[in-house]
């Protein structure tokens, strides 16, 4: 009796197909149609992720946002219906297309700070008091640090609410990876 099995393929796993299969990128030509589009996907339950562009694929816009190829006419039915509309659509096929992650974090023993982009929020660990925003170029960053500064994370706005440029947004996602990083405290 032969056995078939010798002649079965070897599934592959994601980790062993390398790096972005299965993912693609929306490009943008503005930061405010990345921001309209992550709360349409995310408002219906889609896994994305917002980064930056990968050199190669760099427009006007510094962001992009991931999500998973299968899905791809799925999500773009639902953007055009919401009146969004990439200007461009494309598989992470190698390492040169993937985006890049905006998040950096750092410890400095009793400070703790999360870069998003350009924008830079540190907190007192002890007290999760922000003590410090800094970066970017954007009108409503000072008005953004005079409302956040002093406070605690919880007592504090959140600057997605409050703010208006890339600046602000990208503050906002300095923030949400702060709560993540204060759960963790």
């Amino acid at each position: 009796m032969l056995n078939f099995s010798l002649f079965k393929r070897k599934k592959k796993s994601r980790q062993d197909a390398g790096p972005g299969i299965g993912l693609g990128i929306l490009v943008f030509e503005h930061t405010s149609e990345v921001i309209k589009a992550e709360k349409v996907l995310r408002s219906k339950g889609w896994d994305i992720k917002v980064m930056g562009p990968p050199p190669e694929i760099r427009t006007g816009c510094d962001l992009v946002i991931r999500f998973p190829l299968i899905e791809q006419l799925n999500i773009l039915r639902l953007l055009e219906g919401s009146g969004i509309r990439p200007i461009r659509t494309v598989p992470v096929t190698g390492p040169l297309l993937k985006p890049v992650d905006l998040f950096q974090v750092k410890d400095f023993g009793d400070f703790f700070m999360v870069r998003a982009a350009n924008m830079k929020l540190t907190i007192e660990k002890k007290t999760q008091r922000i003590v410090n925003i800094s970066g970017g170029g954007c009108p409503d960053v000072p008005y953004l640090a005079y409302e956040m500064v002093g406070k605690t994370m919880p007592e504090s706005p959140r600057p997605l609410d409050i703010g208006h440029t890339l600046c602000g947004y990208a503050l906002g996602l300095a923030f949400e990876e702060m709560q993540k990083q204060c759960s963790q405290l």
